[in-house]
């Protein structure tokens, strides 16, 4: 039966979600009922599956009940499930219930499979509230072994509500108050864009703007606005059709699109901007009703305090409307529709109606003479076109109106295209169309005096004069009637003056109240999405379309601020800019999908551009500086600010912005175009693996090579782990995303990885050959010192040294970093946490992450690898501190030691030996970084007794075409001489247990114990590197009388060559070098050229 989904699971079950029984699949209606007595099950059911119900048509009393689609249909079978299921009473009233008694078998177009088909429902985001998510099965539960526990893993998907979430919010609200309100497209998005793009502009500002610019230049004003407006029309019906729309309108547009940086920043002053837009058309409002009160002498106090009274009272009826919802708000809109309507044809029906009595006042109706007179523009008080376009432009904003209720929206994908766009066109022709007709029968000037008629014919020019008056005294000044003195000229025209009242009444209030539903809406998404910490209590809702009550009395508060300024000249521009940095975005939200080429961006709605959409985008920043140019830049500051404020905390949301996808996209062309290119010296950097275990196992190693690769050169930190057996996967994949936050958090510019590998040496190998990409590959081996090898397994040695060897196979450079007390402190409890912040322990406990190892050798580099698989992974423990040894508390005090500031002092580079210059670059790019920027380079090389001045000047002269500052230059004349007998008589001790001794066995025997002892050191290969022992006896004194006080020491790493010298001959060796000295480490090159001083 295609098209069942499984029930909701029962939290506690400890076994899977599906269990298959064998059905009879030439029957559909025949069923075997589960099994309870113990007998015997299908194979398959033994271990992970369990039965699962479906539900049916008949238990949700209907699929849109809870927000499913029509096309989703349930059968039902003759059993139930034992999980929780969603079920009728037969009474009409849909709750959740457990039943016990009957299964549903789960079947695949007649198959028994526990395979599904396509279902909408398994797109639906995030894990349901009521137990498991309706979702396919995992791959690990088709394909694992039966006798082990699936998981479920998948892309994130954003922090959605997902569908069984709003199944629940839908059931609660139906249960309540018999469903939630939902408005189709007329009624949510076209009204309200109508009713908010007609503003008062359209009756008092229209006229004046038709006598200043003219009909031409006005209908070209309107058309460029109208280009704005609809170019971002056509870019939100983009955004709103790729992908369910939820609640938050403008901002959750953007958000979703570009990110939480840009949306965020804009939500807030979206928001801020509809919350105050709310003052302005109430003072609006207030201002005419105070004006009327004057002409009949009712004034209460003086105008100012009257606004202020007026538009207090009607601030709290415009709240009480919102706040007793949705519903209530969508009928006062028709109703103040209805009024504007017919104040609309009032005035046309009014321009037709010519009468005598109002021609002295400059009214004449249709005439062709006017209409020549009017075409053209006539500015006067230093206005100009782009003045008079700033003072018209705000009539066109208001196309958000329907998109910022879109949670309230049936289906937002089609309602807001349709919607906004038919607005935008509708109230466009309406514009037009007031703009011919007032630019037909208004004269410019009146005085509205009847005894003004045409006396002189010859100096008589105007197109009154035609008509019998003489208005020519009104070009000195003075007059109040005609286009450009009379606000109220619409009045005039109408058929019923009132009526305009009424309109003007009704542009103000819808406007208002449509800026005070929008202004919460907006705010209670972006609060929801934890942008800003410190706001998330008006995240709450409340009723059955959870109303922002909250948000409500918090725009209300803002919006009687500034009622009672009652000065909005000076805000009322940057309202406007905040509007337009909204349409500006949006557009720019279209082109960077577009750029970006995101298989997820697929908007149903295909009638736009990217280069429109930019195009729009510089058009909407280019009308915010003509509008007014100072707010223009206040905008854009606020926006700056709030953008880098949200990127500097980094909200922890994942929605798959646009921005996302074009930085993978720059990504990949650009590590592709380097791949076409040859890697040059100039441009080398060492690029690092580093052999860390967990990111915060060895602290010292990590931060040391952070410091000579952050920004430079790539640094990985990899971590060879062992098991017993095969891996939990999904543990292994949460487990690396939390070292990767971890490294994130502490600002490490890192990647980690992790390989299962036998033993470190092919783990390391998988990592040599497979990290990286493309050019973008590492070049450098890191490695800690195995500090504590002689009191471990030998087959760990030979490990560690074979690994080695195979680096320098692959043409890797090496690095091993040695501290005298060590580098690993996982085996310390109280170290820093490897969790996220929704993995936090209890309030009163210690957060621990602790490392358990097996390894009696805690400096391994595979250590913890060498645990077992129930060991493999940092626990995060709760206990109570408890007091750490003296060891580990200086080991813990050295782990540090790379974290802080260096201070004044030396780092040492003993450069023996030519590797390519690797040994002198780490110390010239530690120098470049604050923490080391202190430290003076000293450089040691080796030389003869009767050379030392000649191998200074050469020295110096290479170090200074290299461009690399040092502050001296020692010359080892002495590196030959024979080390001290105390010296040569602890090497001897030192290599003493791991000698074969060959001489004193039979030859067989000898053979015998070296095969299966490879690392044992043989009599002839002591005899025939003797010299190079004693040189690195002789290096060790040599460091220790020169550089003991150093920060650092570089020094070339003595070579060993493999197959010859044994594992534990080259331990010892750089045992011997190494021991007892300030932080060392030991580097070799690849010796190819890394520097260079050509240019």
């Amino acid at each position: 039966m295609s098209g069942q989904k499984p029930s909701l699971k029962s939290s506690g079950s400890p076994q899977s979600r599906f269990q298959v029984d064998t059905v009879t699949e030439a029957s559909s209606a025949a069923t075997i009922p589960a099994s309870t007595d113990g007998s015997k099950q299908p194979e398959e059911s033994k271990s992970r599956f369990k039965v699962v119900g479906f539900l049916d048509s008949g238990a949700l009393g209907s699929a849109m009940d809870i927000g499913l689609p029509p096309d989703v249909s349930y059968e039902p079978d003759t059993a139930r499930s034992d999980s929780v299921s969603l079920h009728s009473t037969g009474t009409g009233h849909t709750h959740i219930s457990d039943s016990h008694s009957n299964t549903y078998y789960m079947r695949t177009f007649g198959h028994n499979t526990i395979d599904a088909v396509p279902n909408i429902d398994f797109y639906r985001q995030t894990a349901a509230p009521l137990g498991e998510k309706w979702g396919r099965p995992s791959l690990s539960e088709l394909h694992d072994e039966l006798d082990k526990d699936p998981f479920e893993d998948g892309l994130a998907s954003g922090e959605e509500p997902s569908a069984a979430e709003e199944a629940a919010a839908a059931l609660a609200a139906k249960n309540a108050k018999g469903g939630t309100v939902k408005f189709g497209w007329v009624k949510g998005v076209l009204i309200r864009c109508m009713l908010n793009i007609w503003g008062v502009m359209l009756f008092i500002r229209m006229s004046w703007i038709v006598g200043q610019a003219g009909i031409g230049l006005t209908i070209a004003i309107i058309l460029m606005a109208t280009v704005v407006t609809t170019i971002t029309g056509l870019s939100t019906s983009a955004i709103a059709t790729n992908g369910f729309v939820r609640g938050g309108g403008a901002y959750y547009l953007i958000s979703r699109s570009l990110g939480p940086e840009f949306g965020g920043s804009i939500g807030l002053i979206f928001a801020f901007a509809n919350a105050v837009a709310v003052a302005m058309y109430v003072v609006g409002f207030a201002e005419t009703v105070v004006e009327m009160l004057n002409d009949v002498d009712a004034l209460m106090t003086d105008e100012l305090n009257d606004i202020r009274i007026v538009g207090t009272l009607t601030v709290i009826l415009l709240l009480g409307i919102s706040v007793a919802g949705m519903e209530w708000e969508a009928k006062a809109q028709i109703v103040l529709l209805v009024v504007l309507l017919a104040a609309i044809a009032n005035y046309f029906i009014g321009s037709f109606m010519s009468i005598e009595s109002k021609e002295p006042k400059g009214f004449f109706g249709y005439n062709s003479a006017i209409l020549l007179e009017n075409l053209g523009p006539d500015f006067r008080e230093d206005e100009t076109f782009f003045s008079v376009f700033a003072i018209f432009f705000p009539a066109a904003t208001g196309i958000l109106a329907g998109a910022n209720i879109s949670g309230d929206l049936t289906d937002p994908q089609s309602a807001i295209p349709k919607g906004t766009l038919l607005a935008i066109l509708i109230t466009g022709i309406t514009y037009v169309a007031v703009t011919i007709s007032a630019g037909s029968c208004i004269v410019r000037d009146a005085t509205g005096d009847h005894n003004d008629t045409v006396s002189d014919t010859v100096n008589c020019t105007d197109a009154a004069c035609t008509l019998g008056y003489d208005f020519s005294i009104c070009k000195e000044g003075g007059c109040q009637y005609g286009l450009m003195n009379d606000f109220q000229v619409m009045s005039l025209v109408s058929g019923f003056g009132p009526l305009i009242s009424a309109g003007i009444f009704s542009a103000t209030l819808s406007s208002a109240l449509a800026s005070l539903v929008s202004a919460p809406k907006v705010f209670q998404a972006l609060c929801k999405d934890n942008i800003y910490p410190g706001l998330g209590m008006f995240a709450k809702g409340y009723g059955k379309n959870n109303e922002p009550l909250r948000g409500y009395v918090l725009t209300f508060f803002i919006g009687l601020a500034f009622i009672l300024i009652a000065e909005l000249n000076i805000i009322a521009p940057i309202i406007s800019n905040f509007f337009l940095a909204s349409y500006a975005l949006i557009n720019f939200s279209v082109f960077h999908a577009s750029l970006a080429n995101s298989p997820g961006w697929r908007p149903s709605f295909k009638y736009y551009n990217m280069w429109v959409s930019l195009a729009g985008a510089v058009l909407c920043c280019v009308v915010m500086f003509v509008i007014n140019w100072w707010a223009a830049l206040v905008t854009l500051l606020i926006v700056l600010a709030l953008y880098i404020y949200v990127s500097y905390h980094k909200p922890d949301v994942n929605w798959g912005s646009s921005t996302q996808a074009l930085i993978y996209n720059q990504a990949l062309t650009h590590c592709m175009s380097l791949t076409g290119v040859e890697d040059h010296i100039k441009n080398f950097r060492p690029q690092c693996l580093v052999m860390t275990g967990y990111p915060n196992s060895r602290p010292a190693l990590l931060q040391l090579v952070n410091s000579f690769t952050k920004n430079v050169g790539l640094m990985v930190c990899a971590h060879v782990r062992t098991a017993t057996r095969r891996p939990n996967l999904k543990e292994l994949s949460q487990e690396n995303a939390r070292c990767q936050r971890w490294l994130n958090k502490k600002r490490i510019k890192a990647f980690y990885t992790h390989v299962f590998a036998d033993n470190l040496r092919h783990g390391a190998q998988f990592l040599m050959q497979a990290v990286g990409l493309g050019r973008l590959k590492p070049n450098t081996l890191v490695m800690g010192y195995k500090n504590n090898w002689c009191d471990g397994d030998m087959r760990d040695v030979e490990i560690y040294i074979n690994t080695l060897h195979d680096a320098f196979d692959l043409q890797f450079g090496v690095a091993i970093l040695r501290l005298q007390d060590g580098l690993d402190i996982s085996h310390i409890q109280g170290q820093d946490e490897l969790m996220s912040s929704h993995e936090k322990p209890p309030i009163g406990s210690k957060e621990v992450v602790v490392s358990v190892s097996l390894s009696k050798d805690p400096d391994s580099e595979f250590c913890p690898s060498k645990n077992t698989n129930n060991q493999s992974s940092p626990l995060i423990m709760m206990e109570t501190k408890s007091p750490l040894s003296l060891t580990d508390q200086r080991l813990l005090e050295t782990s540090q030691q790379f974290k802080k500031k260096q201070g004044k002092g030396t780092i040492d580079v003993w450069w023996l030996f030519d590797d390519g210059g690797l040994t002198l670059l780490i110390p010239f790019l530690l120098t470049n970084r604050s923490k080391w920027g202190d430290c003076r380079i000293r450089v040691f090389i080796g030389g003869k007794i009767n050379r030392i001045d000649h191998d200074r000047r050469a020295m110096a002269t290479l170090l200074s075409r290299f461009r690399i500052d040092f502050s001296d230059i020692h010359v080892l004349g002495d590196i030959n001489t024979k080390p001290k007998k105390h010296s040569k008589l602890s090497f001897k001790e030192l290599i003493e247990p791991y000698r074969l001794k060959e001489d004193d066995m039979e030859q067989e025997a000898a053979e015998r114990l070296k095969a299966q002892e490879p690392w044992r050191i043989t009599d002839n290969e002591l005899e025939l590197y003797r010299a190079k022992s004693n040189r690195q006896i002789r290096l060790n004194e040599l460091l220790k009388e020169h550089s003991s006080a150093a920060k650092l020491i570089v020094m070339s790493m003595p070579l060993a060559r493999k197959g010859t010298v044994s594992s534990a001959l080259y331990m010892c060796w750089l045992e011997t070098l190494s021991k007892d000295l300030p932080p060392l480490l030991l580097v070799r090159g690849n010796h190819q050229s890394v520097l260079t001083f050509y240019s």
